[in-house]
């Protein structure tokens, strides 16, 4: 029997309550860990931990990077806008490592809302801290507090993005920041109705795609579905 690929999923420390505890805990949603359990991966928890980047990676054969609180905007230079919450440094940093790393090693990579403008940013690209409150805006991308918005996607012909989901498709947004300047070697691969660049994807490499939207929320999964049969194909090469 062949044995599942191990997609490792980013995580971040909360104070969180259940039954009779109250503690720090590390926190996934799970409906990441069920898009991956669903499509055929083993999911691993990564917690946010800079310490043994290499010897996690080497364990694993797909990284996805998870949605959450802003990016901290000292990594491109920005100032701290007045509707951004608070941020987790610690976590940025970790996933940036975990990025890196598995950049370097050409693994399989599924960056989401959060995610996306990390992998961003590690390329040298920057944030839109605050989309404009034009209620047109407001209304398609929703505002990052937790009630998702659905919108259409134009997608780029030819690009892996389109083979996985066609050249137009629906999505769920919760997002109040945007891409800003597109950081190296990333392309521009879809687009909101408004013009917001919805998604990037690195051509070079075997599966690298950011999507600022979140896929993980509902029944149709082709993005997992590709990044697992990738991580799959990786596991067999390394592994022989």
């Amino acid at each position: 029997m062949t044995p599942k690929p191990l997609v490792g999923v980013t995580s971040w420390v909360e104070d969180a309550r259940w039954a009779q505890w109250s503690t720090l805990a590390a926190l996934t949603p799970f409906a990441y860990i069920r898009a991956l359990g669903s499509t055929g991966a083993r999911p691993v928890q990564l917690p946010p931990d800079n310490d043994a980047v290499d010897e996690t990676l080497e364990a694993l054969d797909g990284l996805l990077v998870t949605g959450g609180v802003d990016v901290d905007p000292a990594l491109y230079g920005g100032d701290h806008h007045p509707e951004m919450p608070g941020v987790r440094p610690e976590r940025d940093q970790a996933e940036l490592a975990l990025l890196e790393g598995a950049l370097s090693r050409d693994m399989l990579v599924l960056a989401i809302c959060r995610g996306s403008q990390l992998l961003n940013v590690l390329r040298g690209g920057d944030v839109v801290q605050h989309l404009s409150d034009d209620a047109g805006t407001a209304q398609l991308h929703a505002d990052g507090a937790g009630a998702a918005v659905e919108h259409d996607v134009a997608v780029k012909p030819g690009s892996r993005l389109a083979e996985l989901v066609g050249e137009a498709t629906v999505v769920q947004s919760e997002h109040h920041q945007g891409f800003g300047r597109i950081g190296d070697d990333l392309q521009e691969v879809a687009w909101a109705p408004d013009g917001t660049v919805e998604a990037l994807e690195d051509p070079g490499r075997r599966f690298a795609l950011a999507v600022i939207w979140h896929p993980e929320r509902g029944d149709d999964l082709p993005l997992f579905r590709a990044l697992v049969d990738e991580a799959r194909r990786y596991a067999g090469e390394r592994r022989g």
